[in-house]
């Protein structure tokens, strides 16, 4: 991959994982936090829709920008197309397990996936969905000679990374049934096809519209598109009365507003002008959880937060006892009860507990500030100096960047280590880490699609081949390579770590792929590339007259199940 693109790539992902994500890119791109923002803020009081309808309204904290899932990065726009198409499997409400969507069944065998797809289910547009339409929906996204491709520019790189880096082909063999032939074994496949950005459009619509999908889609999901108030940052979406599934909306409409204030956004929950309101940091989810008009709900997120050595421009960091001491002399204990004020816990390992191939056996390194001064010592590098790049906006992964960095820079000062933290808005910080121009940095990750290869292959391993990492070496120059991927903010190549991940990615039966992961985790935790400073949760603020609501770790939200006490 050229360097542009791996720029790209890493900004969408890390923006996604991050997801995500996410969100969920699952991770996807999510609210920035308390009060840092550039939209204005807008209410909207819940509506009535004409005599007997409801409307159900989610305050988030950004518009959209695209609602063409192949045309987004974003987990802002990922709830409205959510809302608005199906994918062929589905993530379960709440689970980071599987259900059918318009795929009925489906079975991988080596490197063949065949599905047999749901009949009798109509786009929005009248038309019929067929096997055809899935076809279509793929080369559209990866396939540079399809005639209806809309350019590279359109686009997002989640074509490659979720489905054209594994897919060689994707064949028709029935009017309901197609065939995927993977470029290898690849165990993700089924989440990756049940990712945000793995919706279908349907033929038709891609021969009408074209690129003008981004603001006209059309899909086979329970709402279907209104009208998008772009001066006032609105999206309306309305009830598919001809849903093929057994969920069907209980509200007539929806409405997606945008608010950007964390503490503005819980405030207009409570004054009942938002029925569900997301992005939440320590500060507006204590007010919603003090309030008698709303409720805080909460579950563990699929995240990370953590701190990077970069190897490669750090010499110091390239000596493992150097980046153990760090570990020890970081109180991630105080980061997640002080700073981040509970609503985050301490983190050993690159995944949380909920993903398969957690290693329970790993603790947090702990805040041993004399063990660090004696590692320091053995690794001749007392007097130590760098520098922490972090972002200027809260990320829900690391809620309060600033205060974070502090307290880092406060603890490395206890052993003699001295930290110049540089501050850069998001753009701008994507750019410089992307560049490798930073020493140390902080990032996380929300997860696209919940499997252990989201976090493992894509954050820790270099995307090169092992024979081209030098021997006696963990660490590479990221600028020696096309294709590196510039996610490895650590600049690591440790190899055995390589080998694993890579059998784990090819190894369908899971027992196996937990131990590998487990092994991973072990070796990730004694060479620490990271410090994992924690796993923060994701939390909603509901109205108390909202009822079905289900916090969804991947995917949705699936606000068909949601209705409204009246």
């Amino acid at each position: 991959m050229a360097t542009d693109d791996s720029l790209k790539r890493r900004s969408f992902l890390k923006a996604a994982g991050g997801a995500t994500a996410a969100a969920t890119l699952a991770g996807c791109t999510g609210n920035t936090g308390d009060g840092n923002g550039t939209t204005t803020d807008t209410t909207e009081t819940t509506e009535e829709s004409g005599s007997s309808g409801t409307t159900l309204t989610y305050a988030r904290g950004a518009d959209s920008k695209s609602l063409d899932f192949q045309n987004t990065k974003s987990g802002e726009d990922a709830k409205v197309t959510n809302q608005i198409y199906d994918s062929l499997i589905e993530f379960k409400p709440g689970k980071t397990s599987l259900k059918a969507g318009l795929a009925t069944d489906w079975s991988v065998d080596g490197k063949s996936v065949s599905l047999t797809l749901r009949k009798g289910v109509t786009f929005h547009n009248g038309d019929k969905f067929t096997a055809e339409d899935f076809v279509a929906t793929y080369r559209r996204f990866v396939d540079k000679e399809y005639e209806h491709y809309p350019g590279q520019d359109y686009v997002s790189s989640y074509g490659p990374y979720a489905l054209g880096g594994w897919i060689d082909s994707v064949e028709k063999t029935g009017k309901h049934a197609v065939d995927i032939t993977l470029k290898q074994p690849y165990a993700p496949i089924l989440k990756n096809l049940a990712m945000f950005c793995s919706k279908v459009h349907s033929l038709k619509a891609i021969k009408e519209h074209g690129t003008d999908l981004a603001s006209k889609p059309v899909g086979t999901g329970p709402f279907e598109f209104d009208n998008w108030d772009t001066s006032n940052q609105r999206i309306r979406l309305k009830k598919n009365d001809d849903y093929w599934g057994d969920q069907k909306a209980q509200v007539d409409e929806v409405v997606f507003t945008a608010v950007t204030s964390n503490t503005s956004r819980a405030q207009t929950l409570l004054s009942g002008g938002a029925d569900i309101v997301d992005g939440l940091g320590a500060q507006s989810s204590k007010l919603i959880d003090n309030s008698d008009k709303a409720d805080l709900a909460s579950i563990p997120g699929i995240n990370v937060g953590y701190m990077a050595f970069n190897m490669w421009r750090k010499e110091a960091f390239r000596k493992k006892k150097v980046r153990q001491a760090i570990s020890y002399a970081i109180n991630t204990e105080d980061l997640v009860n002080t700073i981040f004020k509970g609503i985050a816990s301490q983190a050993s390992q690159p995944i949380p507990e909920s993903v398969m191939g957690y290693n329970p056996n790993l603790d947090p390194y702990g805040h041993k500030p004399e063990k660090a001064k004696k590692l320091l010592e053995e690794a001749g590098e007392t007097g130590l100096e760098f520098e922490l790049a972090i972002m200027k906006n809260p990320r829900p992964y690391i809620p309060s960047p600033r205060q974070a960095a502090t307290l880092v820079q406060s603890n490395l000062e206890e052993i003699g280590v001295t930290v110049n933290i540089t501050t850069k808005p998001w753009k701008s910080f994507l750019s410089y880490t992307d560049s490798f121009k930073h020493d140390a940095c902080f990032l996380g990750w929300m997860t696209d699609n919940g499997d252990p290869d989201n976090f493992y292959y894509a954050l820790l391993h270099p995307q090169i081949d092992r024979s081209e990492v030098p021997d006696g070496q963990d660490w590479v120059n990221p600028n020696d390579f096309d294709n590196f991927s510039t996610l490895d903010t650590a600049a690591w190549a440790n190899t055995e770590f390589m080998k694993l991940t890579e059998e784990a990615q090819q190894t369908y039966e899971t027992s196996k792929r937990k131990s590998k992961y487990q092994k991973a985790g072990k070796i990730f935790h004694e060479e620490q590339p990271w410090v994992a400073l924690d796993h923060a949760k994701t939390m909603r603020g509901l109205r108390k007259e909202v009822e079905g609501f289900t916090i969804a770790p991947i995917g949705g939200p699936f606000l068909n199940r949601v209705s409204l006490k009246q």
